[in-house]
């Protein structure tokens, strides 16, 4: 899981459901599955009542950060794969008060954050070059 979800924040960027696709058909389709399908699996334990929505949302933050890469893409992914792709997740963010702009400030977050991924990758890089 951990391998899935350093991939799934740091190299997946699907802008639409061709990207997606890229992804899901490739070397990675586990990585990406396994992401998306585990917090759709724990947002529907929250939905359902088995666990408490401030419980969950108090230990955990991830599921805003999962649901904020696909955010903009989920029509596009519910055609192509119906009407229920990562509904639970959808419906435990708008649950959530200020759940869909917590999404926004978290993609906002991630650019920085991959900004800087990508300076330190540049780095060692150019460093590496040099010996």
């Amino acid at each position: 899981m951990r391998q899935a979800r350093d991939w799934y924040f740091l190299e997946f960027q699907a802008q639409s459901v061709e990207d997606y696709n890229k992804a899901l058909f490739s070397e990675h389709s586990g990585h990406l599955r396994m992401v998306t399908s585990y917090w759709d699996m724990a947002a529907s334990l929250v939905n359902h009542g088995a666990i408490s929505a401030d419980f969950f949302n108090d230990a955990n933050g991830e599921h805003f950060g999962v649901f904020s890469k696909i955010e903009l893409i989920l029509p596009q992914l519910r055609a192509a794969y119906g009407p229920n792709a990562l509904l639970n997740l959808e419906r435990l963010i708008d649950s959530t008060p200020g759940g869909r702009e917590r999404c926004a400030e978290m993609r906002e977050r991630m650019k920085a954050i991959l900004a800087e991924v990508a300076s330190q990758r540049a780095k060692a890089a150019g460093a590496a070059g040099k010996n």
